[in-house]
C-alpha cells in the first residue's frame, strides 16, 4: 500500500511519547485520547485509505469505531500492531517528525550546505565581524532562547527578507534554529535562491551554542524589517526561478476550485505566511502553516500520503520556496496560489464526535462553589505541558484513554467534574467516565479557558494521576541532565539518514546549488 502511489494515511493512535519510542516511518501520531480533535484536519477526505496502528492494546479498534460512525469508509487495522511491523523485519523509528528531520540531513549531505561551529561564530561576533545571525524558528521559540544579536526570520521568510537585512554582499549570513533541520534548510534556501552573500548554517543551533559553553539570550524581540519593493522583486524572481526547477506549478483560484471539487483526491490548502498575516485575513478553508514549520514537521500538517497540496502566499516567495522543498521531499502534487482572502480568526479544530449533551455541563461559578465546599473531584484532560503550567486548584491530571488507571489513584468524591483546554474533550469523555465510576459526572463548559476568563486563579501544584506520556518533550524541556539530552537528540538526528535509506519508503531528491 505504501508503494502503490495511491493516497494512504497511516495513523498511530498511541500516546505521543509512546509513539516516539518506536513507530512506522510514515505514520502520523494521532493519539486516541485526542482523536476527534485532530483526525479530521489531518485526514479530511472520508474516502481515504486509512491504516490504524497501536500497541496491540485495543486502541485501534476503538479508533476504527469512531471513524465508522463518521463515515470513513476504507479503514484497516495493522495486524499485530507496531511490534508486528518490526518483527517482520521492517524499520521502526524513534523520535518525532522523522521524515522532515531526515530530509534536513539529506539536504546537508547532498548540497554540502556550509556550516559554522558555535565557537567560530562566537569569535566572529566578539570581534565585531560583518556577520548577521538569522533565527529561522517561529517567534515564540526565538523569544524563549536565542543566539546573542540574532534577528528572528522564520524559515519561509528568509528568502523574502534576508537581502533587506544584509544588503551588502560582503556580509556573512548565519542561519540558526534549535538544532539542525531548520538551520540547514534555511541556509540552503538562501543559497538556492542565489543570495550573493556567504551563507552558513549554525551547526546544532542554540543547542550547539549552549553545549559549547556559551550563554543564550532570552526574551528578545528583534524582528526583520519590512521589505522594500526592490527586495520583493529580487526575492520573487529568485524564488520562482528555483521553484520552477523543482517542478512547482502556479495556479489560479479557478484551478483551486477544480481541485477542491475532485472527490477522489485529498486537497490541503495551507497559508504559509506569518501567523499575524493569516489572522488579518486569509482564504476560506485555508489552514495556517508557516512555511518553515511545514517543512520542519510535515507529518503534523499532512496526514495523507500522495495528497495534493496548495500553498497560499500573496507575495509568492514564501509559498514557492516552501513548495520547492516539499517537491524535493517527494510530494508530487504541490501548487502555489498567489492570493489572500478576507476570512479572519483561527478555525476551530474539527470535532468528529458530537459534543456531550448540555445537560451534563457545569459552569465555572457552580464548579467554584462545589470546590469551596470540597464537594467536587476535578479531573483535567488537558495536555500535560499545559496542565503543568497551571490548572484549576485541586485538579488531577489524567489522560482520557487511560482513565481506568487514573481512577485507581484519584479519591473520587462529590461530583466528578471533567475539564480540558476549552471543554470540548472533557465533554466527549463524560460517557466514558460513567462506565468507570459510579458518581455524578459533569464537564466544565468552556473548560480551563472559561475558568481563567471568569477571573479565577490557577494552581501550579501538580496532582498526577498518570504519567505524562501524552507528549514528547524537546531536549530542553526534559527534566534531568539537559546537556546529555541535547547531545543525545543531536546524535539521533545525525543517525537518521542511513536508517531512512534502509527503510526505502521515502524518495528525496536534491536540486541544491
Amino acid at each position: 500500500m505504501i508503494a502503490d502511489g495511491r493516497e494512504l494515511a497511516i495513523i498511530d493512535v498511541r500516546e505521543e511519547l509512546i509513539f516516539s519510542q518506536n513507530h512506522l516511518l510514515l505514520a502520523r501520531s494521532v493519539p486516541l485520547s485526542r482523536f476527534e480533535l485532530k483526525l479530521a484536519r489531518l485526514v479530511p477526505r472520508r474516502g481515504t485509505r486509512i491504516v490504524l496502528c497501536d500497541g496491540e492494546d485495543g486502541l485501534a479498534e476503538r479508533a476504527a469505531a469512531v471513524l465508522a460512525r463518521n463515515r470513513y469508509a476504507d479503514v484497516s487495522i495493522l495486524a499485530g500492531g507496531v511490534a508486528a511491523w518490526g518483527a517482520a523485519g521492517f524499520e521502526l523509528f524513534s523520535g518525532v517528525n522523522v521524515p522532515s528531520k531526515a530530509f534536513g540531513e539529506f539536504v546537508e549531505r547532498e548540497c554540502h550546505t556550509p556550516g559554522i561551529a558555535a565557537d567560530h561564530l562566537e569569535r566572529l561576533l566578539r570581534q565585531g565581524a560583518d556577520v548577521v545571525v538569522l533565527d529561522s524558528r517561529p517567534f515564540d521559540e526565538y523569544e524563549r532562547v536565542s543566539i546573542p544579536g540574532a534577528i528572528n526570520v522564520p524559515g519561509a521568510e528568509l528568502v523574502l527578507r534576508a537581502r533587506e537585512i544584509a544588503p551588502a554582499p560582503g556580509t556573512t549570513v548565519v542561519v540558526n534554529c534549535a538544532g539542525r533541520t531548520r538551520s540547514i534548510i534555511g541556509a540552503q534556501s538562501l543559497i538556492n535562491a542565489g543570495l550573493p552573500n556567504k551563507v552558513m548554517a549554525l551547526r546544532n543551533g542554540t543547542m550547539g551554542w549552549s553545549l559549547a559553553g556559551f550563554t543564550c539570550d532570552s526574551g528578545k524581540n528583534r524582528r526583520a524589517p519590512d521589505v522594500s519593493d526592490a527586495t520583493l522583486a529580487w526575492a520573487r524572481q529568485a524564488a520562482c526561478g528555483f521553484a520552477q526547477k523543482c517542478g512547482v506549478e502556479a495556479i489560479d483560484l479557478a484551478t483551486l476550485q477544480t481541485l477542491h471539487a475532485d472527490a477522489d483526491r485529498t486537497l490541503y490548502l495551507f497559508d504559509v505566511r506569518d501567523p499575524a498575516e493569516y489572522e488579518a485575513g486569509h482564504l476560506a478553508g485555508a489552514i495556517s502553516a508557516p512555511g518553515g514549520q511545514l517543512i520542519q514537521a510535515t507529518d503534523q500538517y499532512v496526514g495523507t500520503l500522495g495528497a495534493r497540496i496548495v500553498l497560499v502566499d500573496d507575495c509568492e516567495v514564501r509559498a514557492t520556496m516552501t513548495a520547492s522543498w516539499l517537491r524535493q521531499m517527494g510530494w508530487r502534487d504541490v501548487f502555489v496560489l498567489a492570493a489572500v482572502g478576507k476570512e479572519t480568526g483561527w478555525p476551530t479544530p474539527q470535532i468528529l464526535e458530537p459534543e456531550a449533551a448540555a445537560a451534563t455541563a457545569i459552569d465555572v461559578a457552580a464548579l467554584s462553589a462545589l470546590s469551596d465546599r470540597d464537594a467536587a473531584t476535578i479531573v483535567d484532560l488537558s495536555l500535560s505541558r499545559d496542565y503543568l503550567k497551571g490548572h484549576i486548584p485541586g485538579a488531577w491530571f489524567a489522560i482520557r484513554t487511560r482513565l481506568d488507571r487514573a481512577f485507581k489513584i484519584i479519591p473520587a468524591r462529590g461530583t466528578l467534574v471533567l475539564t480540558s483546554e476549552d471543554g470540548a474533550l472533557a465533554g466527549m469523555a463524560v460517557a466514558e467516565a460513567r462506565e468507570l465510576v459510579d458518581i455524578q459526572i459533569r464537564f466544565l463548559a468552556g473548560g480551563n479557558a472559561a475558568w481563567t476568563a471568569a477571573g479565577y486563579r490557577f494552581s501550579a501544584e501538580p496532582l498526577m494521576a498518570d504519567e505524562p506520556v501524552d507528549q514528547w518533550r524537546k531536549p530542553y524541556e526534559r527534566s534531568g541532565d539537559a546537556k546529555s539530552a541535547m547531545q543525545e537528540y543531536l546524535a539521533w538526528e545525525i543517525d537518521l539518514l542511513p536508517r531512512i535509506e534502509r527503510d526505502g519508503s521515502l524518495n528525496f531528491f536534491s536540486l541544491g546549488q
